[in-house]
């Protein structure tokens, strides 16, 4: 995938016509931000957030042209960061969106602290891989089974009670994208 470059960001920065400048970035960042929605839910999900509130606040004029583009470019930076937390964490792509969707529970990361976080992403990833069919996605009971998967796992590991339905909820759309994936990629 490729990643947005400092030096060709820097290069738009200093682009004469500021406007052109940063309906450019703003496309260069949507592009971004869309393949990595194909892989990691709540990540790309943060990032476009981001992305629309710099714009909105461009739109309001909070943020004068300048501003906004070195909004953009530091999210930009911030894109490249994200995609490095992996390697930080010891991770691979596919359990870093699991870690992401488990971990957007404050208290679930307190109770269970980082490195059981990190399991219990390897954990999910590893059964969502081999439970994982061409037809899960539309099968109710193959879905149910999957859910039923993810709630035990969570209960096995403390995933703190008050906050698990929304965390199934948010794992169960994450291995939705990575079945899609798999299944694409044996495709």
């Amino acid at each position: 995938m490729r990643q947005p470059e400092l030096t060709s960001l820097l290069e738009v920065k200093g682009m004469k016509h500021k406007n052109l400048a940063l309906e450019l970035l703003k496309k260069i960042l949507n592009d971004e931000i869309k393949a990595r929605s194909r892989t990691n839910l709540v990540k790309s999900k943060k990032l476009l957030e981001m992305l629309e509130s710099s714009i909105r606040k461009y739109q309001n004029n909070l943020l004068t042209t300048a501003e906004v583009i070195q909004e953009l470019i530091n999210l930009a930076k911030e894109i490249k960061e994200a995609d490095k937390e992996g390697e930080r964490l010891g991770l691979s792509k596919d359990e870093v969106a699991f870690y992401n969707a488990l971990e957007i529970n404050d208290s679930a990361v307190k109770v269970l602290g980082d490195d059981h976080l990190r399991d219990l992403a390897r954990e999910i990833a590893d059964k969502v891989k081999a439970n994982s069919t061409i037809d899960w996605t539309i099968r109710e009971s193959a879905r149910a089974k999957l859910m039923v998967m993810v709630r035990r796992t969570l209960t096995k590991w403390g995933y703190p009670p008050d906050k698990q339905a929304k965390a199934i909820e948010t794992v169960l759309k994450q291995a939705e994208l990575l079945a899609n994936q798999l299944v694409d990629s044996n495709y």
